[in-house]
């Protein structure tokens, strides 16, 4: 998939909804703490009205009403889909619910988004994809970091020929103390797996998405857990997760061979030995380099070796980036406009993730189909 393309986009935009008084109607289903982020940023976008939210858990929904206004309210999204038949279905749930939710709402008309990751496997992608096809609606992986300014440095500067040909990328997701001590974020069967497909997955799917979106063919790697899973009286941000039902990895390192030649090699940690958290990725091509956290390139330049540092990038939070990864959304729907995170994007990266997974248990490298 070529950089910036969306499949299918235009083919599967709502032609009904072009007027300007016409709002996106849009549900949500998983009320946890992400989507009280996905509300916040929803409320600035003029197209679009959250009309319900659905969740298992009635607390969560008391505090949909209570502190967000929210009437439409439901424990099961078939009974939410049938009443409101909403134009988007927003999947904010844990990993494993991601599939059948998303396809609940396609088949139901309905236009999707999901949180990161976009499931727990590949195969799971996959289906949600053929399912977006099925029913003509559009399907959206929600990656937020594609939106950053550094990044748009990054792929202006490859388009001008400052970079060449990208040879090698380097990311690290990494805490150094970060088990989430909410959720089920140390939970395989609901996750998938621990900090790889968690926060992992935000450095993989921005770096992937710079360098154009090649075809990964090969993963190698290994997960180790030698501290989440058990009782800790060390001092951190999150203590007291819940350590006796852990059973993710503390730490995961991979390396990806790309269809291109290029070569990805990744790190991510919930508890590590580091100095510190680190979120950042670096590129090197043949002509020039790039750390996206230093929005610098690395070129020579007038006979010298040249470090060239933005100075200025617009300045845009965790809240922003949400922002313009809806409106990107909404604008796919409402005028057939590209998509910058369509559902092959989040096949990719989930092939990455699971790749590498699929090799620490393998015990070598391993082959991505």
């Amino acid at each position: 998939m070529s950089q910036n393309t969306a499949v299918g986009t235009e083919s599967f935009a709502r032609e009904k909804i072009t007027g300007v008084d016409k709002k996106l109607r849009w549900a949500i289903i998983g009320c946890g703490g992400i989507a009280t982020t996905h509300i916040k940023a929803l409320e600035k976008l003029p197209e679009v009205e959250i009309v319900g939210g659905c969740d298992i858990n009635p607390e969560r929904l008391d505090i949909m009403r209570d502190e967000y206004g929210m009437t439409n309210l439901y424990e099961d999204w078939n009974d939410m889909l049938e009443e409101l038949k909403p134009d988007v279905v927003d999947v904010c749930t844990p990993n494993g619910v991601h599939m059948p939710a998303v396809i609940a709402g396609l088949e139901a008309g309905a236009h999707a988004i999901t949180e990161k990751p976009m499931a727990m496997n590949p195969a799971e992608c996959q289906a949600m994809i053929d399912s977006a096809k099925a029913n003509k609606r559009l399907l959206c992986c929600g990656f937020q970091m594609r939106y950053h300014p550094a990044c748009e440095m990054f792929i202006n500067a490859k388009a001008a020929g400052d970079i060449g040909d990208i040879l090698f990328v380097k990311c690290k997701a990494l805490r150094r103390r970060g088990v989430p001590n909410w959720g089920v974020f140390g939970r395989k069967d609901l996750q998938g797996g621990g900090p790889m497909i968690d926060i992992g997955v935000h450095i993989i799917e921005s770096a992937h998405y710079c360098m154009g979106e090649p075809k990964p063919l090969t993963a190698s790697g290994n997960c180790w857990t030698f501290l989440g899973d058990k009782p800790s009286k060390v001092f951190n941000a999150w203590p007291n997760w819940d350590w006796e039902t852990y059973t993710v990895e503390d730490l995961a390192v991979g390396q990806i061979r790309f269809d291109n030649g290029a070569i990805m090699q990744i790190e991510s940690s919930f508890c590590n030995h580091i100095e510190k958290d680190i979120m950042n990725f670096e590129i090197v091509g043949t002509k020039g380099g790039f750390n996206f956290n230093e929005a610098t390139l690395y070129t020579d330049h007038a006979g010298v070796m040249l470090n060239s540092k933005a100075a200025y990038l617009p300045s845009v939070d965790f809240g922003g980036l949400f922002v313009a990864k809806f409106k990107n959304f909404a604008d796919a729907i409402l005028t057939g406009s590209p998509m910058r995170s369509p559902g092959e994007a989040g096949l990719y990266v989930q092939k990455i993730i699971n790749g590498i997974y699929d090799s620490a248990a393998a015990g070598k490298e391993v082959n991505i189909n």
